[in-house]
């Protein structure tokens, strides 16, 4: 059986370490607020026609902070 102590250390660091990296907020902020100014696009280069919902432009906004390299948690797969 662990030890009490060791339990402790094992929540803080899961306590310690964010998800999201700052920089991959702002990110999402940025896209964010492309889609209220309402010329947020999806689809490879614009072309798959404007982002309608919250969601979908919260996922753009993260989808670009991965290919720039910013700390994201993998993409969930799908679940039918």
């Amino acid at each position: 059986m662990p030890r009490v102590s060791d339990l402790e250390d094992s929540v803080a660091k899961k306590r310690g370490r964010r998800k999201y990296s700052p920089s991959a907020g702002t990110e999402v902020e940025r896209e964010m607020r492309r889609y209220k100014r309402g010329t947020a696009k999806s689809g490879s280069r614009g072309r798959g026609g404007k982002v309608k919902s919250r969601k979908q432009a919260i996922a753009i906004g993260l989808s670009k902070a991965r290919k720039k390299g910013k700390r994201v948690p993998k993409k969930r797969t799908s679940r039918r």
